[in-house]
């Protein structure tokens, strides 16, 4: 008896759950591309946003990146989404983070490279969706101009997701962005001496 009626009772919970959870569903009726942020200090915001890439492409859609510092090593990501083939578009156009190159004008130029060929992607109407990877980086050391990169990314095609990856992403950004995620680092394996391995950090 009191199972028949702990049932019901959640029974009726849920039903009343649904009926809100519907409703607001529903109330959502505009569909429009997303400015999207990863931001924080904790692990995961380029595998966040290599996930994304992975449902649009499962999807259909057309798909690009640009990645901005990174040097121009194999990653696994990379690997693995290239078996798209004309899929995707992909370019790695950094030198190497900034504090590798040591050279401010080699990294204004490898941002200035890669902006470009973000912006040609963005004039693309094919491209559904682009991950600009550690777009934030070059905006944070002032190797790209944050006024002009966010007026672009708003002026962006009504269809055109955009995801930004990197730490300390601009208020500016933030500002302008549909969806802005912070990874918060409660625990590394790197603080206890385990060294970047192959299939989780590249």
């Amino acid at each position: 008896m009191t199972e028949a009626i702990d049932q019901a009772r959640h029974k009726a919970k849920m039903a009343n759950r649904k009926a809100a959870q519907d409703a607001e569903v529903a109330a959502k009726t505009v569909e429009k591309g997303l400015l999207i942020v990863h931001t924080g200090k904790g692990k995961g915001k380029s595998t966040a946003a290599f996930g994304l890439l992975l449902r649009a492409l499962g999807r259909g859609f057309r798909c690009g990146v640009v990645q901005f510092g990174k040097g121009a090593w194999q990653s696994g990501e990379r690997t693995a989404i290239e078996r798209f083939g004309d899929q995707v578009e992909w370019h790695t156009l950094g030198e190497g983070f900034t504090w590798e190159t040591q050279d401010r004008a080699r990294d204004v130029a490898a941002a200035e490279r890669a902006w470009a060929a973000a912006q040609k992607m963005m004039a693309d109407p094919a491209i559904r969706m682009i991950v600009l990877d550690e777009l934030n980086i070059s905006l944070r050391y002032e190797h790209l101009d944050i006024a002009a990169v966010v007026a672009a990314l708003q002026a962006r095609r009504r269809d055109l997701h955009i995801v930004v990856t990197g730490r300390n992403a601009k208020p500016e950004l933030i500002e302008a962005a549909d969806l802005v995620t912070e990874m918060t680092p409660v625990k590394h394996h790197f603080a206890a001496g385990v060294k970047a391995q192959e299939g989780i950090e590249f």
